[in-house]
């Protein structure tokens, strides 16, 4: 799992962000990994303060630029030029093509540009395959200093789709000698959003008893879990929280309990109608930490 990476870099100083986390993986795995610029015709002259790259040519001189960078920190990367307008769907054809395993990109801030690059970039991605993406907030990970992986986080719903997301969080904590913590979010009476919350507001003390079971229920279903876990030395906690999921989960990492977060996620088409207010799409408009998505398998 995870022998080559796909970096899309854009020319600008934020996507380059992922670079250190790149290395980090590269050294550890190891994995090929290869860097991506795709010209866009008739490109804007400037991304995020930094000059667009317009001609091939100059896009080679800055991905080789990039390679050296990381050959330095010992990882060897070989560069591709695509073009196309359409820049998403060059991303996701060229990782098919060269069969990589793991695509990692920069989110680059906030607001309509991240909704932007999940929409297109992580959406195509994961629907035309089952290619895992790791998004990286770019804030996340300073060029000059090392990118260190000490607990990852694994939200559970309790069910087996969810548990898509367990093999590679594994396989990145056995690499970083990382703990796994293993995260259900119960819903308290005042967060409940589905069509429970009527009838708990009708029945307040019925509906507080059944969700109090539910977080017991929890607590048992995560210690199944980590009962089916290999044995080999990767320490793991699991802990059954109260609130909005998305809520939670972004205040543990803000509190630096996870240095990376894995969840599984539906890879559909149409990103308005599958993932409009899912815990995916709205950690990674938030989180300060790294998210790998993990393609949930067709149901077949």
């Amino acid at each position: 799992m995870f022998r080559h990476m796909l970096v899309p870099l854009d020319g600008s100083r934020l996507a380059e962000a992922v670079l250190p986390l790149v290395a980090a993986l590269g050294r550890r795995l190891p994995a090929r990994v290869t860097l991506l610029h795709v010209v866009e015709p008739e490109a804007p002259p400037t991304v995020h303060g930094d000059v667009h790259l317009r001609q091939a040519a100059e896009a080679e001189a800055y991905l080789r630029g990039a390679a050296g960078w990381l050959a330095g920190q010992g990882v060897e990367a070989g560069i591709v030029v695509g073009q196309g307008a359409d820049v998403a769907g060059v991303i996701a054809r060229r990782a098919a093509e060269a069969e990589a395993d793991l695509v990692v990109l920069c989110t680059h801030g906030s607001g309509g540009f991240r909704a932007f690059l999940f929409g297109r970039v992580a959406q195509q991605v994961l629907a035309r395959g089952t290619i895992p993406v790791l998004l990286l907030p770019p804030d996340a990970v300073r060029r000059e200093e090392p990118f260190l992986c000490r607990r990852l986080l694994v939200p559970l719903d309790g069910s087996p789709m969810a548990e898509a997301a367990l093999d590679p969080a594994m396989t990145l904590a056995r690499i970083f000698g990382a703990e796994l913590l293993l995260v259900m979010v119960v819903p308290t009476l005042a967060t409940l959003t589905d069509d429970r919350a009527a009838a708990a507001k009708l029945m307040p003390t019925a509906g507080t008893a059944l969700l109090d079971a539910e977080a017991r229920e929890g607590l048992s279903y995560l210690d199944g879990v980590m009962a089916r876990l290999p044995r080999d030395g990767i320490p793991a906690a699991r802990r059954v929280d109260r609130g909005e999921p998305v809520r939670v989960l972004l205040d543990l990492l803000a509190r630096g309990d996870a240095d990376l977060t894995v969840m599984a996620t539906h890879g559909r088409s149409g990103v308005s109608a599958v993932w409009a207010g899912s815990v995916a799409s709205r950690l990674v408009a938030h989180t300060p930490r790294p998210l790998l998505l993990i393609r949930i398998p067709r149901e077949s």
